[in-house]
């Protein structure tokens, strides 16, 4: 039967021309090279090396086995450095959740320098941040990309580890050719009839910003259309029929919007990788890294603009 040694030795014979040096070139001795080259040959009952002053070459079918040979040892070698990478990734496929208007921003960096570094798969689910961490805890991901306020976190607890990647200060979105765009500044006391897109989800950190901040001046905000879709949000504002809360990274500029600070304090957006408590996949810390990089360049330039 053939092996793995027997076959490698036959192609170091065909790149060296020599068995003395085919053997420095394994660190074999000589004899054992003979016997595995003796061992093939005897196996497939064909003579694949012509012995001669001048050197040692391969037969015309040892060219022609040598030729099939490669192609098989080489996909061998990348087989076995893919499992060694994943086995010290600790996982073949890493699961992140992540909410669409950042995960587009940072994710496709990060996931080209976690594959430069190995050969794990990257699967990204969309979900907003309540979901993530629900798929979280479930074990369905394995880490996310999420959002809240850091002064009132709706997501604390001993079974969560929090990074912070982006920290955003909130902002109102207006049609970029509305009379509201043409503020500088804009003051939600004075828009109490204005409508406003909101999530559909009560919890979400920018519609208790809104809540907080239109309670504090004595009215509630006016809904036009709850909506999670953001292409939704960005057109319904785009076109004048009312404004949103936002922050710089998650606006989408092929829309006509624009951003405007308020009066008030509107507070931030933190966006945070988030984990389980406890060990996780080498590939998973990676990933972290990763974005924390990315997230770095990101917030630098959105601070240059």
């Amino acid at each position: 039967m053939m092996n793995l040694q027997q076959l490698r030795v036959l192609l170091a014979i065909r790149d060296q021309g020599s068995l003395n040096r085919t053997a420095e070139r394994l660190g074999y001795g000589v004899p054992t090279v003979t016997h595995h080259l003796r061992t093939l040959e005897s196996h497939l009952r064909v003579r694949l090396v012509d012995r001669s002053r001048h050197g040692t070459l391969l037969t015309a079918l040892g060219e022609s086995f040598a030729s099939e040979v490669e192609n098989v040892l080489a996909g061998l070698d990348r087989a076995e450095r893919i499992v060694t990478a994943q086995r010290d990734a600790g996982a073949v496929t890493v699961r992140i959740g992540s909410f669409p208007s950042i995960g587009s921003r940072l994710l496709p960096a990060a996931i080209a320098e976690l594959r430069a570094r190995t050969s794990v798969r990257v699967e990204v689910v969309e979900a907003e941040p309540s979901e993530v961490v629900r798929m979280l805890q479930a074990g369905e991901v394995h880490a996310g990309i999420i959002y809240d306020i850091p002064d009132l976190p709706e997501f604390t607890g001993p079974g969560l580890r929090l990074s912070t990647l982006l920290d955003e200060p909130y902002r109102i979105m207006v049609a970029a050719d509305g009379e509201l765009a043409r503020q500088e500044v804009l003051d939600v006391a004075d828009m109490a009839d204005v409508d406003w897109v909101v999530s559909r989800n009560e919890a979400e950190a920018s519609v208790r910003v809104l809540k907080r901040v239109c309670r504090s001046l004595g009215h509630e905000p006016r809904e036009l259309m709850r909506s999670d879709d953001l292409s939704m949000i960005h057109g319904l504002v785009a076109e004048g029929l009312g404004c949103a809360l936002s922050t710089e990274a998650a606006v989408d500029t092929d829309f006509a919007v624009a951003l405007r600070p308020a009066v008030q304090d509107l507070g931030q957006r933190r966006v945070s990788f988030v984990t389980r408590t406890g060990p996780v996949p080498a590939a998973v810390t990676w990933l972290g890294e990763s974005l924390a990089a990315v997230a770095a360049v990101r917030g630098t330039a959105s601070a240059r603009e």
